[in-house]
């Protein structure tokens, strides 16, 4: 069937049976171009085009919604949070929470450097000297987990504000030590207060926090305050150990934490009626298990390098068998036994969560061992005073300061991976430098870009890990 079309534009349209031509175009002579153009009929049913229309409106209404709503997350992310009802509110919150950060590496990295000053005048052996260092360090990684167990039970704010009121009662009892097992035990002690506070403190800003840029740049005032509280411990602990009695140090330190302490009590939301209502329990066994067993461990390692026959003596191994097979035992109760273990094992199933955690275990353990070697290196090799000191590792805490501020302004940008890496790679750097350095060495030579790559590995590493595991916890994508 065959309608033809002049350069008018004459029309026929003719029925035809199913499958068959409807109607032929042809454009004779005088046209520009010719074509030819043939319809058939579908055996498909006629398409409803209100229907088709309704469908088009309800797909681009969902794609408005869609992009609506996530317009208004990332705004709530950029807002203050309801519950601070003012500037103030949240500045006083900051201030309260952050202080954790300065505090912890006031109390470590400044004790490495009076640590020389406190074994001479509490006639501290050298085979021994380690352990009012790691003691501190020792009993918060020990009891971080029944800490944070507890912030579940009853609330960010009551554990945390206990926790720096406890640091502050045994720094005031360790600058009056007399000898070396009363400086042990207040180390020890000092640390249950950063048990407790560190995992209630990033618990209080996982939860008041939205995910969002204004998120992002909390936590990187969070991990700023580490470099921060290095340098303000390394300073008074420079000015207490030349000029002051090393008690100072303590005292300077005690009155920081009763600040923050004020602070906390006023502006840190309460939550101790909602975690309380809640009902969650208490792991006992497992915090029995995985505290003795690190304890052990910890122990039989750091004593192995000044026992009579080094990992060959008989408690040391005895020793570190049992924390083993504590620690061992510890994994079966978490993984099948407990009805609340501490350490659920389905964090672990998140992505990425392993391979970070064991990249987190070597990074930040290396930050320990160089810090305490560096200070005796500095002192002992290069005949550092206590104030040299401070300015030998000044480029390490302003080099942290500004890694951690930065890093609020680039996460979204540069991915977390590129950064850990980075971190790494500088971690084996920093270290290094002092193996080669010879004896004599430059300090800008060798110690300075050491002391960058050492701020580089543990700083910039601090703001990805922190940011992953708070959105981990509260179920956000990452």
């Amino acid at each position: 069937m065959t309608a033809l079309f002049t350069s008018k534009a004459a029309l026929s349209l003719m029925s035809a049976p199913e499958g068959d031509t409807l109607f032929h175009l042809e454009l004779f002579p005088g046209d520009v171009m010719a074509c030819g153009i043939e319809i058939t009929r579908s055996n498909e049913p006629p398409i409803d085009q209100k229907q088709t229309h309704l469908e088009h409106q309800n797909d681009r209404a969902n794609l408005e919604n869609s992009e609506s709503s996530q317009t208004r997350i990332e705004e709530l992310g950029r807002q203050r949070p309801e519950r601070f009802r003012c500037v103030l509110e949240e500045v006083g919150f900051c201030y309260s929470v952050v202080m954790s950060q300065l505090l912890t590496e006031y109390f470590v990295s400044g004790f490495n450097v009076i640590l020389p000053t406190v074994a001479k005048d509490l006639s501290i052996p050298p085979a021994t000297r380690t352990w009012p260092a790691n003691a501190f360090s020792l009993v918060v990684s020990a009891f971080l987990l029944p800490s944070g167990r507890m912030a579940d039970m009853y609330g960010g704010y009551v554990v945390y504000i206990a926790g720096v009121v406890w640091l502050t009662v045994w720094s005031i009892i360790a600058g009056f030590s007399r000898n070396e097992l009363m400086m042990d035990l207040c180390r020890a002690l000092q640390g249950l207060g950063p048990a407790a506070y560190l995992p209630s403190g990033m618990m209080l800003l996982g939860t008041v926090y939205r995910p969002g840029p204004r998120k992002n740049l909390v936590f990187s005032i969070y991990g700023a305050c580490a470099p921060l509280g290095f340098f303000v411990g390394i300073f008074f602990a420079g000015v207490a150990g030349q000029f002051l009695s090393w008690g100072a140090y303590f005292w300077i330190g005690a009155g920081l934490s009763f600040s923050t302490a004020v602070v906390a009590y006023f502006s840190i939301p309460s939550d101790y009626q909602e975690r309380k209502n809640v009902r969650v329990k208490m792991d006992w066994l497992g915090t029995v298990l995985i505290s003795s067993g690190l304890i052990l461990v910890v122990f039989a390692i750091t004593d192995s390098a000044h026992a009579p026959r080094g990992w060959a003596t008989p408690y040391i191994y005895t020793l570190s068998i049992v924390g083993v097979l504590l620690l061992c035992i510890a994994i079966y109760v978490e993984g099948w036994v407990a009805d609340a273990p501490l350490l659920p094992s389905d964090i672990f199933a998140v992505r990425y969560m392993k391979p970070l955690i064991i990249a987190m275990f070597f990074s930040f353990g290396s930050l320990g061992v160089f810090l305490l070697y560096s200070t005796y290196y500095m002192t002992d090799i290069m005949g550092g005073t206590p104030m040299q000191l401070v300015a030998w590792f000044t480029p390490m805490a302003l080099g942290g300061c500004i890694i951690s501020t930065v890093g609020g302004f680039v996460l979204h940008i540069v991915p977390g991976t590129v950064i850990i890496i980075l971190a790494g790679v500088s971690w084996i750097v920093a270290p290094l430098l002092f193996a080669i350095a010879p004896v004599g060495a430059n300090y800008w030579k060798y110690m300075f870009f050491s002391m960058i790559c050492a701020t580089i590995g543990i700083d910039a590493s601090f703001n990805v890990v922190s940011i992953f595991v708070s959105a981990t916890a509260l179920g956000v994508a990452v």
